[in-house]
């Protein structure tokens, strides 16, 4: 599924419209996977369930993107990549739009999953199409531009939204995701050039995919080393009030510190992964090791939680290093490795939220959290380390 000539001498301008247009997808994405997990509260007083309940609507939603990520890449194979994103994005904006007015909490719960399908292989072909437009050297700053709308949306669209859905009804955020949606596909539409699908494509070249040794180890690696900032921020509600004695008030003022700092790591590690990807990965596990121990060690200061809330936040900075990565190691399996990602982030996700809730729950305290993300880190750079030997081995 490659991009002809033609895409490739596009103008700056026409790119800059192309990749707005693909990042613009990414806010939606990322509006409403992140939004929702402020309204649960009012999710659950609509359809008469307790809030750990409709908790279930986050799970079907990350299960939704586990699944469709691999699955869309293999039966989407002998697609143009411009079709494939369209159709991703009508599925993604029908998917939200039901989900508005769902009558009851199933099927809510159903449309989640559904809207979640398309997520990975959204993301996976929208980096594979921007790293196509651009020279080798630019290639990771053109996915972090990709993602940098799925940072936006932590930053301005997940506090927005969920202000209007506490005000007015949580529906308004799945009607507003719904248009965006719609938004992204009339502009692939209008500015990503047609495409044909690549020359011998097929279900059986790409998974071809994973039976390369590093793919399995940069999906490893990003499951893992992401891991640590989500077992961290899935409790700095609790670690900002009970451990910093923070007033409430403050966890805003927390969640726009992460999204700022999720937002300088992935325009600055994007740019260091242009100049070193190996370099960036590496030097980025090992700063999650030192920022998280030292989250653990001091979050009972006020101003240092924040720093390092920050800092966390900053981690994401590994994310285009990782994509543009895969996209290296795939082979002809580019599109499935690519849309992987997102599911092995999604593993991160779930890992990172259920170790940390472990540790709370055997009494070592919400601070306890920032070693699990620091342990987990560790984990991800022996697995960049085997990586790194590996291809070292191999060029031998």
């Amino acid at each position: 599924m490659a991009i002809p000539e033609e895409a490739r001498a596009l103008t700056r301008f026409q790119i800059a419209l192309v990749i707005l247009a693909l990042a613009c997808g990414g806010f939606g994405i990322g509006t409403g996977e992140f939004a929702i997990m402020g309204l649960l509260p009012d999710v659950a007083r609509t359809f008469a369930v307790t809030t750990p309940e409709a908790g279930y609507v986050i799970s079907a939603y990350a299960l939704g993107v586990v699944i469709g990520a691999p699955l869309i890449a293999i039966l989407g194979a002998k697609s143009s990549r411009r079709s494939l994103l369209l159709v991703l994005m009508s599925v993604f904006a029908a998917g939200n739009l039901a989900s508005a007015v769902a009558p009851d909490f199933w099927s809510f719960t159903a449309l989640r999953f559904l809207s979640g399908l398309p997520h990975g292989a959204y993301f996976g072909v929208s980096a594979l199409v921007a790293a196509s437009l651009v020279p080798v050297y630019m290639r990771a700053r053109a996915v972090g531009y990709v993602m940098l709308g799925l940072t936006v949306a932590t930053l301005a669209g997940t506090p927005v939204m969920a202000l209007f859905g506490q005000y007015l009804s949580w529906r308004v955020l799945f009607f507003a995701v719904g248009g965006i949606g719609a938004l992204t596909v009339t502009l692939i539409w209008l500015y990503l050039p047609r495409d044909r699908p690549a020359a011998g494509a097929s279900v059986s070249r790409e998974l071809i995919a994973f039976t390369h040794p590093q793919v399995l180890l940069t999906l490893t690696l990003a499951a893992t080393g992401f891991g640590g900032m989500f077992s961290i921020f899935s409790y700095i509600a609790g670690t900002a009030t009970e451990v910093a004695l923070m007033p409430a008030t403050m966890i805003p003022v927390i969640m726009v510190l992460f999204g700022v700092g999720m937002n300088v790591g992935n325009v600055v590690g994007s740019k260091l992964a242009d100049m070193s990807l190996m370099g960036t990965i590496g030097g980025m596990l090992v700063f999650n090791v030192v920022v998280m121990t030292v989250f653990g060690l001091t979050a009972a200061n006020p101003y240092l939680l924040c720093l390092s809330v920050f800092l966390i936040g900053c981690t994401f900075a590994a994310g285009p290093a990782v994509q543009t990565r895969l996209m290296d190691v795939a082979a002809d399996g580019q599109t499935l490795a690519a849309a992987s990602m997102h599911s092995a982030f999604n593993v991160a996700n779930a890992l990172g939220a259920w170790l940390g809730g472990l540790v709370i729950a055997y009494g070592y305290g919400y601070a306890a959290t920032g070693y699990v993300g620091a342990i987990l880190s560790f984990f991800g750079l022996f697995v960049f380390g085997a990586s790194w030997l590996l291809e070292k081995r191999a060029a031998r």
